[in-house]
């Protein structure tokens, strides 16, 4: 249950970030780059039921995934909307059940992180992810993470939401 609150605190926080990116006419400069809210992820202890659940249940598709050396999901992409994202994580000592995260996707992760840093909040270094994406995280006092997303054309979520139909 708590789960699914957080989850839907993550979802409307996000349309209250893309709401009010929408109105905003210079919304690159004024917001540090943030382009709007892609994804949200939870911690689940089985990939596979958790899949199962959000593409039957709820009618979410599988947009890609990411396995580990033993062959077993490390990350799952579901798509919710063209735009918008659920990433499930399997449930490590580290990472327990429940919401863990929300993502922005940004015009530039690089300048995203010194637009960041020098708002005084604490960002790591730009990475390559094994989805292509260029990622960070900025440490929220609040709610823990909240993940930078740069989209370049080879990223997994950018081939997504070009085949979204």
């Amino acid at each position: 249950m708590r789960g699914v609150i957080l989850f839907a605190a993550g979802i409307f926080a996000g349309l209250a970030i893309q709401a009010g990116l929408a109105q905003n006419t210079n919304a690159g400069v004024v917001n540090n780059g943030v382009v709007m809210m892609n994804h949200v992820g939870i911690s689940v202890a089985n990939i596979p039921e958790a899949v199962t659940y959000y593409t039957q249940k709820m009618g979410y598709r599988e947009a890609f995934r990411v396995n580990d050396e033993k062959g077993q999901p490390r990350i799952v992409y579901l798509q919710i909307s063209k735009n918008t994202f659920l990433e499930l994580n399997p449930v490590t000592a580290q990472r327990p059940a429940g919401f863990s995260h929300y993502g922005l996707q940004v015009e530039n992760a690089a300048d995203a992180v010194a637009r960041f840093r020098k708002n005084g909040l604490t960002v790591t270094d730009t990475n390559p992810s094994d989805t292509k994406a260029i990622i960070a995280n900025i440490t929220d006092p609040y709610m823990g993470r909240i993940e930078l997303t740069e989209l370049p054309p080879e990223s997994m979520h950018f081939k997504a939401i070009q085949n979204w139909k």
